[in-house]
């Protein structure tokens, strides 16, 4: 924007009223944003009346006992949010967050094992954060760069390869790999019957090569992949009733014991050796400092700790 330009926008808008929209984006309540700055419920709704008037939008839409934001108002919070995050943090300030209250959305990515390993954690963070969403996308270390460049998600758990040079990251879990059939076929399964036996691979990208692949062949085998999955939750209805085998992290196989039909499923070490699983949580160097992220990773990390 030139600077004339930007010049004239800044004198015709109101500064002091993004602390009211960033409030607002947070309690989704005219009353507890009133609470928060000070200000009467009448002075906070003038407020936001002129917000509407600057920004030619609702911003915010009442459903039930709470305002929802619009898609306008969820586009300037993630332009103004880092902005404002770092404003309080030149200032020696930081923006407060208290999941009691507040009410914002999070959007984090994750792939498909993390998910269901996440998935009975769900409703204790929900009663912790009552009034915020969590918008859960799928995710791999292919996508996370440009989802992280387009702020379609905020943080990511799972494998991870390269990251943009801002992101953050830590590992959260390590493990091994275990090979998965049905208890009633033959086993344990050593090399030879691994190799001679079907298998299954998960396979997002349509592709049947895996982790395996790459192993045996250095070992001079082969193995033959017979089904390709989309979805890790088929697993144990794929495998019962056949001979085929699954080669698994020790992370989807804790996931999958939430299935009714693990107890009706064999494991066996791998009859190779296989690189460690890592688990990493990774997110975006602009909300490093957020208390509300920093919040939310604290939650998932525990989570996942407990699996």
């Amino acid at each position: 924007m030139p600077q004339r330009s930007l010049e004239t926008g800044l004198r015709k808008f109101d500064l002091n009223l993004l602390p009211v929209f960033w409030t607002l984006m947070k309690t989704r309540s005219v009353t507890r944003t009133g609470e928060a700055l000070f200000l009467s419920q009448p002075a906070t709704s003038a407020a936001l009346a002129r917000l509407r008037a600057s920004f030619k939008d609702d911003l915010f839409v009442r459903q039930g006992r709470t305002l929802e934001p619009t898609p306008k108002a969820e586009a300037l919070m993630e332009q103004l949010g880092p902005l404002m995050q770092g404003v309080a943090g030149a200032l020696g300030e930081s923006i407060p967050f208290d999941p009691a209250t507040d009410a914002r959305t999070f959007r984090i990515g994750m792939a498909e094992d993390v998910a269901m390993a996440l998935m009975p954690a769900l409703p204790a963070i929900r009663e912790a954060a009552p009034h915020c969403r969590l918008i859960c996308r799928a995710a791999s270390y292919r996508t996370i760069p440009e989802m992280f460049a387009t702020r379609e998600i905020s943080l990511f758990i799972g494998h991870v390869e390269e990251l943009p040079a801002s992101s953050k990251q830590r590992v959260i879990r390590r493990g091994g790999w275990v090979v998965l059939r049905d208890a009633a076929s033959p086993g344990p399964v050593d090399l030879d019957m691994y190799c001679a036996r079907p298998h299954l691979l998960v396979t997002p990208r349509g592709d049947l090569i895996g982790i395996a692949d790459e192993i045996l062949a250095g070992l001079g085998r082969e193995r033959q992949v017979v089904l390709g999955l989309p979805d890790y939750a088929l697993i144990p209805r794929a495998l019962l009733g056949t001979d085929l085998l699954c080669l698994v992290s020790e992370a989807v196989y804790d996931a999958l014991s939430i299935l009714d039909d693990k107890c009706r499923l064999a494991v066996d070490p791998p009859p190779f050796p296989c690189p460690e699983s890592v688990t990493y949580i990774a997110w975006r160097g602009a909300v490093d400092h957020d208390p509300g992220e920093m919040w939310l990773r604290a939650q998932l990390i525990a989570a996942l700790a407990r699996h």
